[in-house]
């Protein structure tokens, strides 16, 4: 795997060993971040069941300011990391070994709040309205979830986000989600 553009632009980074993650193919990282870049720059990113943290190593790559990788995998955790400080991320990429429910609950004492967030959970999950639901706290107004999931089978999420926009690669799915606009009184 390699970063695809920006500061970091081919270099090449590690993917856990093992069957327990699914690494975002280059190709579906490089449509992806064609379709977000305008959200990248500056962006405080979120990065769930993060494996690789492949989808935040890009962002800081174009221009992230700082990004939360989150995984409960040991060894997810060590290539996280040692691919975050081979790129010279390490000032800039903070990595949590636990599940994600600790991390939200950590991150919302913590006061954060993230303009992007990265969902690439185990395809089996199928439901992500806890997840998403615990987000919600999390987010800037103008915060974008994306999701990673297989092609025509996007995850449940909470009835207070809406969709803003689904693509897929080959097996790869992708869509893409903001906090619904409540209507004016």
């Amino acid at each position: 795997m390699r970063i695809i553009a920006g500061e970091a632009r081919s270099r090449i980074i590690e993917a856990p060993k093992g069957r327990d993650t699914r690494p975002t193919l280059d190709r579906v990282r490089e449509n992806l971040f064609n379709i977000i870049r305008g959200h990248v720059p500056g962006a405080a990113v979120l990065d769930l069941f993060a494996g690789s943290g492949a989808l935040s190593l890009e962002a800081l790559s174009r221009g992230a300011a700082r990004a939360v990788m989150v995984d409960r995998d040991r060894e997810a955790h060590r290539v996280e990391r040692l691919n975050a400080e081979r790129l010279g991320y390490g000032d800039r990429a903070e990595i949590l070994l636990c599940d994600w429910q600790k991390a939200l609950a950590s991150l919302r004492d913590r006061s954060e709040r993230f303009d992007l967030v990265f969902l690439d959970p185990p395809y089996a999950m199928g439901d992500l309205s806890g997840v998403t639901e615990g987000l919600l706290p999390l987010l800037s107004e103008d915060a974008l979830i994306v999701t990673e999931h297989q092609a025509g089978r996007p995850y449940q999420v909470s009835p207070r986000l809406e969709e803003t926009d689904a693509r897929h690669w080959g097996y790869a799915g992708v869509t893409l989600y903001r906090l619904r606009k409540e209507a004016a009184p």
